[in-house]
């Protein structure tokens, strides 16, 4: 009888050993067959040597994961490795179809594992300074499996909304008109002189980063092994570095910590939840113009307001 396999789903990070975790390596070490794209294998090659390596190419995730269930059925151990994160734009979604797909269910047969590794944004942030310190998302800009108009909605949203984004797979060499969309979008609502930072190759040794503007990012080095981190209307580039405030200084006084007035440790802003339905409750205003003040749904509004008058009986 043949002994269940394994599929570890192996997150490797921008690909150096040192920025990998310490599971990451044990996995690769106990893997009997290693899958992966040419490029993740080439970036491990030092830590498989002897071991059965099966390469793909860029657009084979099926054929990865399809792969990787074939050899777990003959009972090998084997590592599914993505760079950055395995649930990040990587493996571990393709692979949990296929094994649905397959019938498969957890708990039988065959175990599966995934390892955490340090995505894209994660990397280059640490490259740049602190620009993730507030709220932030990833959109990805390929459209091979996504199609643009889904892609642009979400573009649209986040760059309504004043997150900081990072974007994934910018541009590539049949992909050129991705980015430029984005840029149109995002300066509907975003200054030009908006902070963005575009980090190639994070941790390789072609590794390349470039500071720019939101009107002048079009014009940086951008391809598919660029990420391009977008800062919010708070993010400001200091010394070479791009830093967003994670909003301190709303409440202390950032010299000397003191807090300011009408403000209170530990407890929420003065604008938070309870203030500001306090202070809507108070304007006199309908929810019409409350929505239209704070850039908010009427129905959503309505619902605060009457939940407020609720709680005040």
């Amino acid at each position: 009888m043949t002994t269940p396999g394994k599929i570890m789903l192996v997150g490797i990070g921008p690909g150096h050993v040192e920025h990998m975790t310490q599971r990451a390596r044990e996995a690769i070490a106990e893997a009997d067959t290693i899958i992966g794209y040419v490029t993740y294998i080439r970036l491990v090659a030092d830590l498989i040597e002897g071991k059965e390596v099966v390469k793909k190419s860029m657009t084979e995730e099926l054929d990865r994961a399809i792969e990787a269930l074939a050899r777990a059925r003959e009972g090998k151990k084997v590592a599914l490795i993505s760079s950055g994160d395995a649930g990040v734009y990587g493996m571990a979604g393709p692979t949990y179809e296929v094994l649905f797909e397959a019938g498969w269910t957890p708990g039988f047969d065959i175990e599966v594992e995934i390892v955490p590794g340090a995505s894209a944004l994660n990397t280059c942030a640490a490259l740049v300074g602190a620009p993730l310190t507030h709220d932030f998302c990833a959109i990805s800009l390929s459209d091979l499996l996504t199609p643009w108009p889904v892609i642009a909605r979400r573009l649209d949203a986040v760059a309504a909304s004043d997150f900081v984004v990072a974007l994934y797979n910018p541009k590539s060499g049949r992909r050129t008109q991705q980015i430029v969309e984005a840029r149109r979008l995002f300066l509907r609502y975003r200054r030009p002189d908006t902070p963005v930072a575009i980090v190639k190759s994070a941790y390789r040794p072609k590794q390349r980063i470039e500071m720019t503007t939101l009107e002048a990012m079009c014009e940086a080095d951008i391809g598919m092994l660029s990420t391009v981190l977008i800062g919010n209307s708070a993010t400001f580039i200091r010394d070479g570095l791009m830093v967003t405030p994670r909003g301190y200084a709303n409440k202390y006084d950032v010299t000397n910590g003191d807090t300011r007035d009408g403000e209170q440790a530990g407890r929420s802003l003065s604008t938070g939840l309870a203030g500001w339905r306090d202070t809507i409750r108070a304007s006199g205003h309908s929810a019409a113009q409350i929505a239209a003040q704070y850039q908010l749904p009427v129905d959503y509004i309505e619902a605060v307001l009457a939940q407020t008058e609720a709680e005040a009986v």
